[in-house]
Order: C-alpha cells, then sequence, then structure tokens
C-alpha cells in the first residue's frame, strides 16, 4: 500500500498574516482571484458545509487513491495550528471522507477548516463545532476504515489537484461562501499586494454608489466596477 507522508512545509507567516487580517473584506475569494488574474480558484461546486466562517491558511495536501479512499487521520500528525488541510479525494461523492469527530479533533489542533474535493458528513456537527468545512458534496456513507482498520493508501503533503486547481503544500487557501481561491506560496506578496489595493477600491467604489455616482463616474474615478 502506498503510505508517503513528507514533513509540513517551511511557511513564513509574515507572508500569510496579511491575508488573514483581510477576514472581514466582502466577497474575499472573488478579490484574491481578481488579483491571480482569475487563475487558481475551485470549481463553482466547493462550498461551505460546515460553520460560516472564512478559511485562511496555508495548505496540508492529502492525495487519496480513487476506489479505495481511507480515512486521513494521519494528517494529524503533521498540521500545526493556522493550518487548512486540503484533501483530493477524485470528486468522488459517494464516500465521505471526512466527518464530525474529525471536525473535533481539528479544531482542538487549532486547524482553521477543511477544503475537499470529495464528500463530508456531519455538517450538523462541524456547524456545533464552529468548525468550517468547503466539499464537494455532503453524504452519509463513510469510509472503509472504520471496518477495515486500513488507513493506506495515502499521501500527505504532495501536489494535489482539488477543485480543479493544483495544490501545493504552504500555498495559501482563501475561502468563503462564494469558492475558493488558491495562491500559490512563491506568489504570496505581489497577490496580497494586488489584492489588498482592489479591496481598498471596492471599498471607496460602494461608498461612491451610496451616495449616487453613476456607472460613468465610478469608471472614470476607479478605471473598472
Amino acid at each position: 500500500m502506498k503510505n508517503i507522508v513528507k514533513p509540513r512545509p517551511d511557511v513564513d507567516e509574515k507572508l500569510i498574516a496579511p491575508f488573514r487580517e483581510m477576514y472581514n473584506v466582502l466577497s474575499l475569494s472573488c478579490v484574491v482571484g481578481d488579483a491571480m488574474e482569475r487563475s487558481n480558484v475551485m470549481r463553482h461546486d466547493m462550498k461551505p458545509k460546515g460553520a460560516d466562517k472564512k478559511i485562511i491558511g496555508p495548505a496540508i495536501t492529502v492525495k487519496l487513491t480513487a476506489g479505495d479512499i481511507v480515512d486521513c487521520l494521519g494528517v494529524f500528525e503533521i498540521a500545526k495550528p493556522g493550518d487548512v488541510i486540503v484533501i483530493d479525494a477524485f470528486g468522488e461523492t459517494e464516500t465521505s471522507i471526512w466527518g464530525g469527530l474529525m471536525s473535533g479533533i481539528a479544531r482542538n489542533a487549532g486547524i482553521v477548516g477543511a477544503v475537499i474535493d470529495g464528500s463530508c458528513r456531519d455538517n450538523d456537527e462541524a456547524r456545533l463545532l464552529d468548525f468550517p468545512v468547503t466539499a464537494k458534496v455532503c453524504g452519509p456513507r463513510a469510509a472503509h476504515t472504520a471496518y477495515s482498520g486500513r488507513k493506506e493508501p495515502i499521501e500527505i503533503n504532495v501536489p494535489i489537484t482539488c477543485g480543479g486547481v493544483i495544490v501545493n503544500p504552504g500555498d495559501l487557501i482563501v475561502a468563503d461562501e462564494i469558492g475558493v481561491a488558491v495562491v500559490p506560496y512563491e506568489d504570496l506578496e505581489k497577490v496580497y499586494a494586488i489584492a489588498r489595493e482592489q479591496a481598498d477600491k471596492e471599498i471607496a467604489t460602494r461608498e461612491e454608489i451610496l451616495r449616487g455616482a453613476t456607472v460613468e463616474e465610478l469608471l472614470n474615478k476607479f478605471g473598472r466596477i
């Protein structure tokens, strides 16, 4: 059975913190996606299934095996407070690989959210725990680990595909009620500068709209709407 577990990537929190400070920005996943010129935005069906909270943090990646999906319990030995667990479950819709007990373990470990290209369950428990989970679907059927005892095959901290986007360990995940954007680690400084500028511009534009500004006036002042 394949069992590849790589160490947590070195992540400079100074590059992550400015994005965390944008938590209250409206439509944050859109702002960050725009800052990357529409790149690195996950499929539209990746939506919140747990607590109503944004997810902002570096990715700890998990790659499962199609047709033999196991619970990814080993990831809790790797992830640190502030991390986001990102799981490539091949878009599997009939086997859930994240449940309420895992949400509780993750919350206790300081993990800020889970993003799953596949199915999760126990959404009510995740909401009760105030733990955010974004996934393709939800459904009651569990993985076989509870019956078989097997936790392999699994790969942790390898490049994965999630929601149609390549995610490397340490990439920044920004997820909200609209969707998920992924910022490559090496682009964090550049993308933050553009995203912050756009967010500030949108705040100013909203104020002008409330004052009754026309489309022409807005375009002349801000260059875009």
